[in-house]
């Protein structure tokens, strides 16, 4: 939309085919981006027939976006950080790119030292590459959840086949530098969690839905992508309180249940040992229910940790 603006600022009237090209969109995405501006108070004029298209009203003018210097510096570190942070919905130059903007109108003294901040500045927490999905896609998406519309999707699974599928979009959630869209999805039944950057096309479709109530769509993503597949699934009794197990082992490890005799801990792990590790690590009394061969890893554990007790 800030696009599509700018262009228009240009002035004269600009057809809705040359508007389109322009931002890489269908017409339909244009139109409806018009529209958002109007909504937005901005006066946009369009006009019918062979050469009609959309302006401007005459005489109109954005003011100019005046930032304080605390308000410069938030969001210039703002973009830096989510752009390591994965949280980017674009490519890393479109995020350096509107930094640059920004740091340009900057007066020349607080730009100095913004400058100086950023080349000295280190960062603990290493840069996350994760593919970023389309802005598009993401803005269609949160548009459908608010307005409770049902959208279209083609997408593509983890074992590369596409699929198009109608979702009722309950929530965005973003998470380990991922977004992540949950709703029930018409294909499968009930509701499914899915990975905006393998979601190629997204358009609402006529007809409107219901969240459950009480529904959290960050426990939805969470719960969901601790049942993804692995190599092994244990299920181990634990002697200890849920809260204190919670406190070590996040929702997207482990699914946690309360029984009389304590927590049953259900973990997927790629190998026993690693889920020998996490019992070790967790410090309390357990039972095994499955695998049995983990009872032989658990062992090994011990054989090795005591070895080295001895040295």
């Amino acid at each position: 939309m800030l696009a599509l603006l700018e262009l228009l600022q240009t002035g004269g009237t600009h057809t809705v085919r040359t508007l389109a090209a322009r931002l890489g969109v269908d017409e339909r995405t244009l139109r409806r981006y018009a529209r958002h501006l109007t909504d937005l108070g901005i006066p946009i004029e369009s006009r019918r027939g062979r050469y009609g298209g959309y302006r401007l009203a005459p005489g109109y003018k954005l003011p100019p976006l005046m930032l304080t210097d605390d308000e410069a510096v938030a969001v210039v570190l703002g973009l830096v950080a989510g752009r390591r942070g994965g949280l980017g919905t674009a490519t890393a130059e479109a995020a350096d790119s509107a930094s640059a903007k920004v740091r340009r109108v900057l007066p020349h003294a607080l730009g100095r030292r913004l400058d100086a901040l950023l080349s000295t500045a280190g960062f603990t927490v290493p840069e996350w590459s994760a593919q970023p999905p389309g802005t598009g896609v993401l803005l269609v998406l949160a548009d459908a959840a608010r307005r409770r519309q049902p959208v279209l999707i083609t997408y593509t699974s983890w074992r590369g086949g596409s699929t198009e599928r109608r979702v009722e979009p309950y929530g965005l959630v973003f998470h380990s530098a991922r977004w992540y869209l949950t709703g029930a999805d018409s294909l499968r039944g009930g509701v499914r969690t899915f990975r905006l950057d393998r979601v190629a096309v997204a358009a609402p479709v006529p007809g409107t839905f219901e969240v459950p109530a009480g529904f959290d769509p960050i426990a939805q993503v969470l719960s969901g992508l601790a049942d993804v597949p692995y190599p092994h699934e244990v299920s181990v009794l634990l002697h200890m309180a849920i809260a204190d197990v919670r406190a070590k082992l996040p929702a997207t490890v482990a699914t946690l249940t309360e029984t009389d005799g304590g927590v049953r801990l259900l973990l997927r792990a790629n190998t026993l040992a690693w889920a020998a590790a996490v019992l070790a690590w967790l410090g309390c009394t357990f039972e095994i229910e499955r695998p049995d061969e983990l009872r032989t890893e658990v062992a090994r554990l011990a054989d090795q940790l005591s070895a080295c007790a001895r040295h």
